[in-house]
């Protein structure tokens, strides 16, 4: 009986994966299959398998986690924080379900699937629209952004990670994968740039940028210092013009923006930062945290009292719309030691993976996500957080990774 469970186990993983994506459309499917990893995991698992996780890292999430626990029972919280703590806990949860796993290819391959039949399953509708529309805006139209499959934003950060899954499989002799991971690349790249994910093509040109960095040939290493500095150059410069120029942003034309503007929704996340960081002001110190239900209503009156657009402002209300920010999102909900926990997570995944760049870029598309979207607020973002955590945590998946290519 352990046999079978143990041959099974890696399909129910690979079968959860490829479900994700249409998790509007059979929302009660991942869960059953997560019902089913978590049934089936205590027969499977042996002492073995449990050293395959990279301790330090695994250790510093797992403290994190705790204390966000801890931290909303001690403060009477757990009623309204629960459901954030539960999708941070799934992430981790799908990393730790990783490790019986043998394979790794299983879990490459459904997400190099599931992007694929993200991008027909919206090419298809997006055509559909076409047909019956006579005039449409690629990337901007709003009916084509709702005829994506999942949000935009979650999109974008799928086609990233199949990318890099395709990437790191291509080996350096000929093999005849290498063509179809290919035009995996090719064509996530390409759809990337038709639905317009502009955080998309900004992560990707950054992981482009840091795997010049891990080339062998100075050339290389020289001209990503020069990319690098050119590019932090212009952001300056641009987030400046847009802070002195902020207060006409509203009556431009969104057609005459600029790219950075459009890039991270600036409008948008700016406002929301800049509440983030008055209600912090306000606050002082925070050591305990504010909660999910008083964050929420401090970012509301914040909108209320700075916001001077009438019809801005009752957006904005009305969607209570939250920080766009992980970090700010932590340090609100539940303080100062949660930051820094999480911090420290981060820095030390970064130690234990920067040889590697395929783990390397998996933890900047996560920070750079985490930077701009509350990702543990859905599902969908703690999945595929959830699979980058199995990067970074995993020796199992890790330890099967080609070294970086020589260019």
């Amino acid at each position: 009986m352990k046999v079978l469970l143990r041959a099974i186990y890696p399909y129910i993983y690979l079968l959860l994966f490829l479900t994700i994506p249409f998790d509007n459309y059979v929302r009660v499917l991942p869960n059953i299959l997560m019902a089913a990893l978590l049934a089936i995991f205590p027969f499977i698992v042996t002492r073995n398998d449990l050293t395959k996780l990279r301790k330090a890292p695994t250790i510093a999430f797992l403290i994190f986690l705790i204390y966000l626990v801890i931290n909303s029972l001690v403060f009477n919280r757990i009623d309204e924080d629960f459901v954030t703590i539960k999708k941070i806990g799934l992430a981790v949860g799908l990393a730790i379900l990783y490790i019986p796993v043998q394979d790794r290819r299983k879990i490459s391959l459904a997400i190099i699937f599931s992007s694929l039949a993200a991008i027909v399953f919206s090419i298809v509708k997006i055509v559909i629209i076409i047909n019956v529309s006579e005039d449409i805006a690629l990337g901007y139209s709003r009916e084509v952004i709702e005829a994506l499959l999942i949000d935009r934003l979650y999109l974008g950060m799928l086609s990233i990670l199949s990318v890099l899954v395709s990437y790191q499989a291509i080996t350096k002799r000929f093999h005849p994968n290498n063509q179809y991971h290919l035009i995996n690349i090719i064509i996530n790249v390409l759809f990337v740039f038709l639905m317009v994910s502009k955080i998309a093509i900004v992560v990707m040109g950054a992981l482009f940028v840091i795997r010049l960095f891990y080339s062998k040939k100075k050339m290389f290493r020289v001209f990503a210092v020069i990319i690098a500095i050119a590019s932090a150059t212009v952001l300056f410069v641009s987030i400046r013009n847009i802070d002195n120029n902020h207060a006409s942003v509203t009556t431009v034309n969104p057609a005459d923006r600029s790219f950075l503007e459009n890039t991270v929704t600036w409008e948008l996340r700016t406002t929301v930062w800049k509440c983030g960081y008055q209600v912090a002001r306000a606050q002082g110190v925070i050591f305990e945290g504010l909660g999910f239900n008083e964050t929420r209503e401090s970012l509301i009156d914040c909108y209320e009292n700075t916001i001077e657009n009438n019809w801005k402002k009752n957006k904005y209300v009305e969607m209570g719309y939250n920080s766009h920010n992980q970090f700010i999102d932590l340090y609100l909900n539940y303080g100062l030691f949660a930051l820094i926990l999480f911090v420290a997570f981060l820095l030390i995944a970064f130690v234990k993976c920067k040889k590697h760049y395929f783990a390397m870029a998996m933890l900047v598309t996560m920070v750079s996500y985490l930077l701009v979207e509350n990702v543990f607020h859905r599902q969908i973002g703690a999945y595929y957080i959830g699979f980058i955590l199995i990067v970074l945590l995993s020796r199992n998946f890790l330890g099967q990774i080609n070294s970086v290519k020589e260019d």
